[in-house]
């Protein structure tokens, strides 16, 4: 069973972005180590995390705004606008989904390897 839950899944022919929360944590971690959203390369699985800065939420439309770019989305498609090279990647919003096993495990390995790296 995975240690995260999917809280944002959104998606295109590239990539997908994803919003997971970690449950293996202490409940007295804090939210950015708890929260996180990751941009993970559908041929590779490549995960690069996204550095979250800010949101905001005016009705339907969700907006976050991370180191690495901005994303805007409603409850059926988005848009993610890199910052350094402008380059804008339609998305779909899933709001049932089931991630895929080898998308999981690379989730999985990424945590490990983070919190490895915090020891």
């Amino acid at each position: 069973m995975p240690n995260f839950e999917c809280l944002y899944f959104l998606e295109n022919f590239y990539l997908y972005i994803l919003e997971i929360k970690r449950t293996d944590l202490p409940k007295d971690a804090g939210a950015e180590a708890i929260f996180k959203w990751l941009m993970i390369d559908k041929e590779t699985l490549t995960i690069t995390p996204l550095s979250f800065n800010s949101m905001d939420a005016a009705g339907e439309i969700e907006e976050r705004y991370f180191e690495e770019g901005y994303l805007k989305f409603n409850n059926s498609i988005g848009t993610f606008i890199e910052k350094y090279n402008s380059a804008q990647h339609p998305l779909d919003r899933r709001l049932e989904w089931k991630i895929a096993t080898p998308l999981s495990n690379a989730i999985i390995e990424m945590m490990a390897n983070e919190s490895l790296s915090h020891l």
